[in-house]
């Protein structure tokens, strides 16, 4: 029993950290040898548990605790919470809407709700996607450090997925504070050709951006500005509404 409970240990003092914790603080705080200590992470890690930033080594809780708890918490909080506002976007729009958040360095599709309108997309549920071609993740990085933001970019392989996709640290981070002022970013042919798709970010009560809400739909559909500028309203509409039920107030 006692590897379960130190496991169970780790994730608890995970969770009061959202900035991560080395494989020596955890150590120290939880008082378990360093070598018990690798096991356990590893054995989490490969379960998906906990993510480890290959920049800084640190530990993060990973997406299988998010997994956990978008099936257990209640309807009116929580993940459940922001999960109802996608599908309603959805079903209002017709299209794809999904999430995703930054679980260590890498961004994770954590929820997703598909559109009614056939369409081929990269992203599945639990996909990692690419710091570089999604706005989903784009967003995420352009409310962090600019030198974090630049690490983590830099970390990854910036491949072209279409003729379209910015391919280099210099050009994702260019786009940063335009994200920022606007509140969104979008996504034409970066991706998946054909695709349009705009994002927008949720924010917690602190102020610091916890995931970021995608709608995607063939480029066909958003031919005209006012359909695109509709559209962008809808989804920052409902990023602001998921922010709320996460206790953030705009200028606070």
């Amino acid at each position: 029993m006692q590897p379960v409970v130190r496991a169970l240990n780790v994730l608890q003092a995970l969770s009061n950290r959202p900035d991560g914790m080395t494989l020596q603080e955890l150590h120290l705080e939880l008082g378990v040898p360093l070598g018990s200590m690798h096991r356990i992470l590893g054995v989490l890690r490969e379960q998906r548990f906990v993510s480890r930033s290959p920049i800084d080594l640190r530990y993060f809780l990973g997406p299988a605790v998010r997994d956990l708890t978008e099936k257990n918490v209640s309807e009116t909080g929580g993940m459940q919470s922001l999960t109802t506002v996608v599908r309603e976007l959805s079903q209002a729009t017709g299209e794809t809407v999904f999430l995703t958040e930054l679980h260590g360095s890498e961004a994770i599709c954590v929820s997703l709700v598909e559109g009614v309108y056939p369409l081929r997309l990269f992203v599945r549920l639990g996909q990692v996607m690419p710091m570089n071609a999604a706005a989903a993740a784009r967003i995420l990085l352009a409310y962090l450090s600019p030198e974090v933001a630049a690490e983590l970019l830099g970390s990854h392989g910036l491949d072209e997925f279409t003729p379209s996709s910015p391919h280099t640290v210099e050009s994702v981070v260019a786009r940063f504070p335009d994200i920022r002022e606007r509140g969104y970013d979008i996504a034409a042919n970066e991706l998946d050709e054909g695709v349009w798709a705009v994002a927008a970010p949720i924010f917690t009560s602190t102020g610091r951006v916890t995931a970021s809400v995608t709608l995607a739909g063939s480029a066909s559909r958003f031919a005209t500005a006012d359909s695109r500028d509709a559209t962008i309203r809808s989804v920052t509409d409902a990023a602001a509404r998921m922010s709320t039920l996460l206790g953030w107030s705009p200028g606070v």
